[in-house]
């Protein structure tokens, strides 16, 4: 049995798939979340105080851990899972714990993630994982209505990393043990600024589309009009101000774990044409 916490995310959802084509039992932790196949074992609770969980990780080989799923509940939830005979963790990290970028709250909450899981007294992998290709999607609703994509930084560049690549080596580590002990630094194959994603996605959909600069504070402004919490606009205006100055890294650990090429953006924005309209 593999749980994974952040299992409706979209790296967590890509897991639960790849699992299951492998014939492996999942137990999806969420709070809320619904939509998973029938094969799924739902676990509904919250994370921040995961004492309820103690049960459900009876039989649990592997736990997959998403800082931002688990919060404040981490320790206990890896002291509940050594207690109940769970083996490996793997945690979802992030880049700039060793490549700085964004406002330094943000890395350090993943950075003291780390340090609990290596502490835990499980056998552990951590995945550092670059700009996410799938936050492009918030860019859809623009596309649906127009050609012309308005946000700030667009100078900002990094290698984003498709949700497939990110999963699959996470299986790995889940399923097989492999890189136990290891810090593995996953991105995409390719260094892009946000306008020449925006025209892949352009490609991808058959139309051509541009990127439009904007102030920040206007980005700012508009996100938390749409009733999303300080956070957000601060992870995210904080690390494209950095990745206009200096771009975020590129590897190739994806290649070398999988051995195939790393997924491009190209790739995934036709992965996901339809959610552009496309």
């Amino acid at each position: 049995m593999i749980l994974l916490t952040g299992a409706g995310g979209i790296v967590g959802r890509e897991v639960t798939r790849l699992l299951l084509n492998d014939g492996r039992a999942v137990t999806a932790v969420t709070r809320g979340e619904t939509h998973f196949p029938d094969a799924v074992r739902v676990a509904d609770g919250d994370l921040f105080s995961p004492h309820w969980l103690e049960g459900t990780l009876e039989g649990v080989e592997a736990i997959q851990l998403s800082p931002r799923a688990t919060g404040p509940g981490l320790g206990e939830l890896l002291r509940l899972a050594l207690k109940q005979g769970v083996r490996r963790a793997v945690l979802l990290s992030a880049t700039t714990v060793e490549y700085p970028a964004g406002e330094p709250r943000f890395a350090a909450q993943f950075q003291a993630a780390e340090e609990l899981v290596k502490d835990s007294g499980l056998d552990w992998t951590i995945l550092r994982l670059a700009d996410f290709a799938a936050n492009a999607l918030a860019w859809a609703p623009q596309i649906r209505s127009g050609d012309v994509v308005r946000g700030a930084y667009g100078g900002a560049t990094t290698s984003p990393i498709h949700e497939t690549d990110i999963a699959a080596v996470a299986v790995q580590a889940l399923v097989g043990g492999a890189h136990a002990g290891s810090t593995l630094t996953l991105t995409g194959p390719q260094s892009l600024d946000q306008s020449e994603k925006v025209q892949l996605i352009g490609a991808a959909i058959g139309r051509p589309l541009s990127f439009q600069e904007i102030a920040p504070e206007q980005l700012r402004q508009g996100m938390l009009a749409q009733g999303l919490p300080e956070e957000v606009p601060a992870r995210l205006l904080g690390s494209l101000a950095d990745y206009a100055i200096r771009p975020g890294p590129t590897t190739r650990t994806v290649e070398a774990l999988l051995g195939r090429p790393a997924l491009t953006f190209a790739d995934w924005a036709r992965d996901h044409a339809a959610a552009f309209g496309g």
